[in-house]
């Protein structure tokens, strides 16, 4: 047998034997009571050996969640079984789960639940996603970011509208510096949440996520089917956000460039954010910073200062020292 190629097969032989012997990245879900969760499982587990989830598979899940919202919890069963069906272990605790994987996705659909789970992650030093919405409200979201940086433990969140690769384009630039934009998407109420962290925050998000950070006022509008909230950038750039509840409700947007008016993308899935948190995962550096996170929700804890004002305007900055606040003395009072 000619030697060159007898080398080449050993050579792939001797690489195929690595790569079946790598050790896998264990990642734990805290939370099956939302369609993120069996998607991102199905997302890692059945394509772990591609290049943008190589060596990540979903190995446990700790299944709570809400137990008070009905909508959330009566999906647990369900995608319980599911997640067994995708070889994942059901543990009983989070300190269980803490014990058996790498790194956490944090699922659970109720952001009120968030900053307990995730100080109990963080303490663990394990990295941590938080889907949205990092938390129910400013104050626990400002709190969670505190004691990411107490920690010392890496923490981001997103939507996955952040990384459709339209918005993508459009936050780099392609099209000409950004100029101005308006976004939407479903707005649903929930009574256990602030009217747009439950839902909204997709279109909030999509917002930022294309005029980038600076929002220095807000003013909101409201009726029972619509909300429509202006933001004023302090380079007197302005974006808006409409909240839909009636009529055909979708996700998108315009957005206004110097070289031409473009449309943000709506939903698209999960893989590019499930490639996202992956990376990640593998770099510890959050490719979404605590600052434009907390914006997030200081814009959207503003537009509700606003709606109890009748629509005035109100400054991002009040808002955020009134947040920072509460939130130190939340995490005095706790303990974390």
């Amino acid at each position: 047998m000619n030697r060159k190629f007898l080398f080449l097969c050993l050579t792939s032989c001797f690489v195929w034997i690595l790569l079946q012997a790598q050790e896998v990245v264990r990642v734990g879900i805290i939370g099956l009571d939302t369609s993120h969760s069996p998607a991102f499982i199905k997302l890692l587990n059945e394509n772990d050996t591609a290049e943008a989830y190589r060596g990540y598979k979903v190995t446990a899940a700790y299944p709570y969640g809400s137990r008070t919202i009905e909508s959330s919890s009566s999906r647990i069963p369900g995608y319980t079984e599911e997640a067994k069906n995708y070889g994942v272990e059901i543990v009983g605790s989070i300190a269980e789960l803490l014990d058996k994987v790498d790194c956490i996705m944090l699922e659970t659909n109720d952001g009120n639940l968030h900053l307990e789970q995730a100080a109990e992650v963080m303490k663990s030093g394990k990295p941590l996603f938080i889907d949205k919405p990092v938390a129910a409200n400013l104050t626990d979201a400002i709190a969670i970011y505190m004691l990411a940086q107490k920690y010392g433990v890496p923490v981001f969140s997103s939507s996955s509208l952040r990384y459709t690769k339209k918005n993508q384009a459009l936050q780099n630039g392609i099209y000409g510096k950004v100029t101005g934009a308006d976004c939407y998407s479903p707005s649903p109420y929930e009574p256990s949440h602030p009217a747009f962290s439950w839902y909204g925050i997709h279109g909030v998000e999509a917002l930022f996520t294309i005029m980038g950070a600076g929002c220095a006022q807000v003013s909101r509008v409201a009726s029972e089917g619509t909300d429509v909230v202006t933001g004023l950038w302090e380079d007197g750039r302005i974006g808006t956000f409409r909240g839909l509840r009636t009529g055909k409700t979708d996700y998108g947007g315009t957005v206004y460039c110097e070289n031409s008016i473009q449309s943000a993308s709506g939903y698209e899935g999960y893989a590019d954010l499930v490639a996202e948190i992956v990376r990640f995962f593998r770099t510890k550096t959050p490719p979404v910073s605590a600052e434009e996170t907390i914006e997030i929700f200081t814009f959207m804890e503003a537009s509700y200062e606003s709606k109890r004002r009748n629509g005035a305007l109100v400054s991002m900055k009040k808002i955020r020292e009134t947040g920072t606040k509460r939130a130190e003395k939340i995490l005095r009072s706790k303990k974390y």
